[in-house]
């Protein structure tokens, strides 16, 4: 993966979710342009193996849907790493209910790992972005917060997205006159093992959406999202990029 111009060298990004899909491209990336990535993960044996492929990358284990554990843990990088100048929350999970079979544990489990962690993650490294002159936080939404629950994600996951659109925009204000950036960005359809529920029917009704009629690869996300991380948006703030095969083309 290759971006002209655009280098994290001697920089540090942590990236949740990190050891698969979206996450770990988005690691590789980092890491290939001269970065230090630090995944995040509930998966040890998956990111100690991501780890291993990407080399210049450590991990940390984390439940984020425990609030507790997750500032805990995001206090221990902070310090053990020393210096931490990009933050991407990209993990998430997916539930599939219906809405009027959508119980309240399930609802509150979304919002927590999807909406809550990325509160606290963003706000760990905000104040630890303050003390060393600004950084940028760039947050993975979905177009499912743009449209609603369906196919893209159903009740639950949605509204959680849309909640992180819009966090992105006060951490954004917030950040402003301390040199932090933040920015969102909202895939599609992107075949990673969270869409893995989309089969047959679903997964046609998604692509005759798409005015590109076809899944993104992990790697074009990832490109959205490592230019959002990079100093190459040193104009753009509070922004969200839709990165979705023309979904949303025509409103």
């Amino acid at each position: 993966m290759e971006l002209s111009g655009i280098s994290f060298a001697g920089k540090t990004g942590i990236i949740t979710g990190g050891a698969q899909g979206i996450g770990k491209a988005i690691a590789k990336g980092f890491v290939q342009m001269g970065g230090k990535a630090v995944i995040v993960d509930i998966n040890p044996e998956t990111a100690a193996k991501t780890c291993e492929d990407l080399g210049n990358a450590v991990y940390y284990t984390v439940d984020l849907g425990d609030p507790d554990e997750v500032v805990r843990v995001f206090q221990q990088i902070v310090e053990e790493q020393g210096r931490v100048e990009v933050l991407v929350n990209n993990a998430g999970i997916v539930n599939t209910s219906d809405f009027d079979k959508l119980t309240l544990a399930e609802w509150n489990r979304v919002i927590a790992v999807d909406l809550t962690a990325v509160f606290l993650t963003s706000q760990v490294l905000f104040r630890h972005m303050e003390q060393i002159g600004g950084g940028r936080i760039v947050n993975v939404a979905s177009i499912a917060g743009k449209v609603g629950g369906g196919y893209l994600g159903t009740t639950a996951y949605a509204a959680a997205k849309a909640g992180v659109i819009s966090l992105t925009k006060s951490i954004a204000k917030a950040g402003s006159a301390k040199n932090i950036y933040c920015n969102s960005l909202c895939p599609a359809y992107t075949k990673t093992p969270l869409v893995s529920i989309l089969t047959g029917e679903k997964e046609k009704k998604v692509l005759e959406a798409m005015s590109l009629h076809r899944a993104a690869a992990p790697e074009e996300v990832a490109n959205g999202v490592l230019f959002l991380a990079s100093d190459a948006a040193s104009f753009v703030q509070g922004e969200n990029l839709n990165c979705d095969g023309g979904m949303l083309m025509n409103g």
